[in-house]
């Protein structure tokens, strides 16, 4: 909706008047009217009540001046479903919704990120400070997040190098092949973690991961005696190169070279 002046026609008078004294039923339908000063007029009536404004909330064509009108009305005691359905609606002011997420359940953020219709705005926010709070987030909730969770979260949480963690984040269809190679060129990747991306349905045929898991020390062996032969030459010598003061991994790197008659 945007912002308006209402022509006052004999309709509109007869509207706002009916609005005023409106029954809790007759409620529900005034706030269809496509006109804001009928809308106004309503939240001052005095049936007007919490269902009320949450089904008005739902609509997504206020503007951000009424958004602001209703935080008003309810800031001296707002309920945490009017705080979440103000924050839900894709006109919340930006410095209003930073203030409104910081009252949100990890969950109701998560939501956020994932609206229909919803603007970048309250899923960035709302990404930021789940991020934010994961050092203290609990396990079962970070593992529920690690599978549902946007791309920049489960990347996040994919860094933690838990084993509890990572096959909850490389089953999550948002987990971008990015993330995964940042984790196993740090210091966090583990043999336990590396084998699971290795054996993982979904990413253990993709060729560059392949040979990204190839050059990390703490590979385990068992890989390089099952990918070695699938590797092609130049691959091959560019991990011989990399291996060259790694007696254990240059010896099995040389012995397929050898398979292939080259020295």
């Amino acid at each position: 909706m945007d912002k308006q002046t209402d022509q006052l026609t004999p309709e509109l008078v007869t509207l706002l008047r009916k609005s005023q004294t409106a029954s809790q039923e007759e409620i529900f339908q005034l706030l269809l009217s496509p006109q804001q000063t009928v809308l106004q007029t309503l939240l001052k009536n005095p049936r007007f009540n919490e269902d009320h404004l949450l089904a008005l909330l739902k609509r997504r064509d206020l503007n951000e001046e009424f958004i602001e009108q209703i935080y008003r009305r309810q800031k001296s005691s707002p309920s945490h479903c009017t705080q979440l359905a103000i924050a839900r609606n894709p006109s919340c002011p930006s410095h209003l919704l930073r203030t409104l997420l910081q009252q949100l359940r990890l969950f109701e953020l998560l939501d956020i990120c994932f609206i229909p219709g919803g603007t970048a705005d309250q899923k960035i926010a709302a990404e930021r400070l789940i991020i934010q709070r994961l050092p203290t987030t609990p396990l079962g909730n970070k593992i529920t997040l690690a599978r549902r969770g946007t791309s920049n979260i489960v990347g996040e949480i994919i860094k933690e190098a838990q084993a509890q963690l990572m096959d909850a984040c490389l089953t999550n269809p948002h987990l971008k092949e990015a993330a995964i190679f940042q984790y196993l060129r740090s210091s966090r990747a583990c043999a336990e973690g590396i084998s699971m991306i290795a054996r993982h349905e979904r990413w253990k045929m993709r060729p560059n991961l392949r040979l990204t898991i190839l050059k990390n020390r703490k590979t385990p062996e068992i890989w390089y005696t099952l990918w070695l032969p699938q590797q092609n030459l130049v691959n091959l010598r560019q991990l011989l190169g990399h291996f060259r003061q790694h007696p254990s991994r240059k010896n099995l790197i040389e012995k397929e070279l050898l398979k292939r008659g080259i020295r």
